[in-house]
C-alpha cells in the first residue's frame, strides 16, 4: 500500500514580497548633528528668500528631503525654535569674523576685519539677510536678542581695536552708528546685486569711520585722544593721516 504523501513536506515557502512602498524623494539617513545642521541651513535659505511667516515646516521638510515629523524630532518647538536656531547659527559665524589681525596699521586692520565681514556676507547672503532684516511677525524678544548680541560683539571688538577700555557716551554712539552704516551698506550691496566691487565698499566704510570719528572728535576729548593715538600708529605717509591731522589741528 502506497503511503500517503506528507502535506507538510510538499509545502514550499512563498517567495518574499519586496517592499515597494514609496519613499520620500531625496530622503536619506544622516547622522544626528549633520541632519540638524542641514535643517538649519535649509531654513536659513527659506527664511531669507521669503518672509518667515510664509515659510512652514512642510517647506523646510520638503527642501531638506525629510518628513515633517523628522523636523519636529529635532525642533520640538516647531518653526519658531527652528527660526531662532537658524538665526543663532548665522550670528555665531558672523561674530567669529570680527577678529582683528595683529599686523598692519589701524586702518589696514579695520579693512581686514571688513574683508572677513564681507566674506561672510558674500558666502552666506541668505543667512545674513535673515539675521538682520526685522519686522516679521515671528520676531520675538529672543530673536531680537540674537541680533543685539552680534551688534554688542561688534561694539566690543571695535573699541578693543581702538584701545579703549571704557568708552564715553559720544565714542559709544560713534561706534554704534558706524556699525549701523556697515549693516545698511551690506544689505544695500546685496539688494543691488553686488554691483559695487567689495574692495571699494570696504575702503568707503573705512573712510566713513574716519570721517565720523573726526566729526565726533570736534566735540569729544576722548574721541580726539583715540584719533591722536591712531594717527601715531598710521605713519606719516598713510593716506588718511593728513585728514586726521587737519581735524586735530582744528580743535
Amino acid at each position: 500500500m502506497e503511503a500517503s504523501p506528507d502535506p507538510a513536506a510538499d509545502q514550499v515557502p512563498a517567495p518574499a514580497v519586496p517592499d515597494v512602498r514609496p519613499r520620500r524623494a531625496g530622503y536619506r539617513r544622516l547622522p544626528v548633528q549633520q541632519r540638524r545642521e542641514q535643517l538649519i541651513a535649509v531654513a536659513l535659505e527659506l527664511f531669507a528668500s521669503r518672509p518667515p511667516e510664509e515659510v512652514g515646516l512642510d517647506d523646510v521638510a520638503e527642501a531638506a528631503g525629510a518628513s515633517r515629523p523628522l523636523v519636529y524630532r529635532y525642533f520640538a518647538g516647531g518653526k519658531q525654535q527652528l527660526y531662532e536656531a537658524a538665526l543663532r547659527t548665522a550670528a555665531e559665524e558672523l561674530t567669529s569674523r570680527f577678529a582683528v589681525p595683529l599686523a598692519g596699521t589701524p586702518s589696514e586692520q579695520l579693512a581686514a576685519v571688513l574683508d572677513g565681514y564681507f566674506a561672510f556676507v558674500a558666502e552666506h547672503d541668505a543667512g545674513y539677510s535673515a539675521l538682520l532684516r526685522g519686522g516679521s511677525v515671528v520676531e520675538t524678544a529672543r530673536t531680537s536678542a540674537i541680533v543685539d548680541d552680534v551688534r554688542r560683539a561688534a561694539l566690543r571688538r571695535t573699541l578693543r581695536h581702538l584701545g579703549v577700555r571704557e568708552a564715553g557716551p559720544r565714542l559709544t554712539l560713534l561706534v554704534r552708528s558706524w556699525i549701523a552704516v556697515v549693516e545698511g551698506a551690506s544689505l544695500s550691496w546685496l539688494d543691488e546685486g553686488r554691483a559695487l566691487p567689495v574692495a571699494e565698499l570696504r575702503d568707503w566704510l573705512v573712510d566713513q569711520f574716519t570721517a565720523m570719528a573726526a566729526a565726533t572728535a570736534l566735540r569729544d576729548p576722548q574721541t580726539a585722544e583715540v584719533l591722536a593715538g591712531l594717527l601715531a600708529l598710521e605713519g606719516p605717509d598713510a593716506p588718511r593721516a593728513e585728514r586726521l591731522r587737519a581735524v586735530l589741528a582744528a580743535r
